[in-house]
């Protein structure tokens, strides 16, 4: 048994080590209980409540933007907007009234969580989301909201294409809407456009007028390619009150990779495929008074028999009406690639037409036969310039000019993406309207 002063020098041992371990404001009290836990009892702590060790935060954070809780008249056309710091993983979860979950996703361009269709009109939704940092700790925010009733005023939005289209390689996507768009609305309205391609193919919305907007590739499509589009515009605001009528989608796909090239100086079309020349026709361009514009079009529509009528044209020497076999038309003023067996003996030698691409009965068939809407059409070393708009003159344009059109910077990805966008371009050629044609 120790003697009492081998026993001060132990205490104060004692005293000296918990010194050293920062623990030397605990009492009397906390040394002789601390130097007592030497058997099976667990630690006990003794100091006043506030001093308890505290459980670390989370690392990660979360809030909601929007909408804001307790919102009345929300959009049926609502994306969750959130903001998150140090998240490794985020989950949103949207549920109605009843506790149902709402399908969803991010928007590709990630500046929110779309639900997979519009909200119901007049609905209460609460939205959660759940961030977690690499410390494995969670962290949520929760917002509350109503959606508005369903607006009187409402603006559709249609495709030219049919579902389950087959399309020529130059083949933009043109939806229309059913009003003018302002342009302070069209950057959102451009956003709910969402094109998937397979493959991968960068391309771009432009407006072509206040009422059409055009999406096409880089480059041609590629021959096979399967494209889905997602008109995310229900409930969508679109300016003077006036909302998207309701959501849709287009399923298409694209054709052989076919190309013809017509040249003024030679007057002979080049049939290419898969890259490689396949077949050469005469033919016979717009006279000098009428020329042929030179330019890339595309095959706009196909027609097997019409009338081409001119009679109300002003200048009485245009004035015909003459039945053609194998119209394709390339130019709303009236220019088509179509059988014209009257000028047989002048195609591959001279120019006699009043615009149009004369070619034989045998070819204008087998044309007929092998080219799909979006065919594109490049005609060269006419003295006419093709006018932007005159047709779907997408193709006319170089890339760098082409992406002006879009209400969204476009900004070159890193790689390949469905759903770029672009800078916007108030000068932007409106199309021109129909005329009559010319043979």
């Amino acid at each position: 048994m120790p003697t009492p002063d081998r026993l001060t020098r132990l205490q104060l041992s004692r005293r000296r080590a918990l010194t050293a371990l920062g623990l030397a404001g605990v009492g009397a009290a906390g040394v002789a209980s601390l130097a007592a836990c030497t058997g099976d009892d667990a630690p006990v702590w003794n100091g006043s409540g506030d001093d308890k060790p505290q459980e670390t935060p989370p690392k990660a954070t979360v809030a909601i933007t929007g909408p804001a809780t307790d919102t009345k008249n929300v959009p049926a056309s609502a994306e969750i907007v959130f903001t998150t710091t140090d998240a490794v993983e985020t989950k949103v979860v949207l549920t109605d009234k009843a506790g149902t979950e709402v399908p969803g996703a991010m928007h590709p361009d990630g500046a929110g969580w779309l639900p997979d269709k519009a909200l119901a009109y007049g609905a209460a939704y609460t939205a959660t989301v759940t961030a977690t940092g690499d410390d494995g700790k969670a962290v949520s925010a929760t917002t509350t909201f109503t959606t508005m009733a369903k607006p009187g005023k409402v603006v559709g939005v249609s495709s030219f294409l049919a579902d389950n289209a087959v399309i020529g390689v130059g083949m933009p996507l043109i939806f229309r809407t059913s009003r003018a768009i302002p342009k302070a609305q069209r950057a959102a309205f451009q956003r709910r456009l969402l094109v998937e391609t397979q493959p991968l193919q960068e391309g771009i919305w432009t407006w072509y007028n206040a009422t059409e907007l055009h999406w096409r590739p880089r480059e041609f499509w590629k021959s096979g390619t399967e494209i889905f589009v997602k008109v995310r515009a229900g409930g969508l605001p679109l300016g003077d009150g006036y909302y998207g009528k309701r959501d849709s989608t287009l399923v298409c796909k694209v054709g052989a990779d076919l190309v013809l090239k017509v040249n003024d100086k030679t007057h002979m079309m080049t049939v290419v495929k898969d890259g490689k020349s396949i077949k050469t026709i005469p033919v016979s361009l717009g006279r000098p008074s009428m020329p042929s514009s030179s330019g890339t079009m595309i095959i706009i529509e196909k027609k097997s028999h019409t009338v081409f009528d001119t009679m109300d044209n002003p200048d009485p020497a245009n004035r015909y009406r003459t039945e053609i076999d194998f119209a394709q038309r390339l130019t709303w003023g009236g220019e088509f690639i179509h059988a014209a067996p009257w000028s047989v003996q002048h195609q591959g030698k001279r120019n006699v037409s009043h615009g149009c691409v004369n070619v034989s009965m045998a070819n204008a068939k087998w044309l007929f036969d092998n080219t799909l809407v979006g065919t594109p059409v490049t005609t060269g070393g006419t003295p006419r310039k093709l006018e932007y708009g005159n047709g779907w003159t997408d193709w006319d344009k170089p890339w760098e000019e082409y992406v002006k059109g879009s209400a969204i910077p476009y900004t070159p990805p890193v790689t390949p993406t469905p759903d770029p966008s672009a800078t916007p371009d108030p000068s932007a050629s409106p199309a021109v309207p129909s005329v009559a044609p010319s043979a």
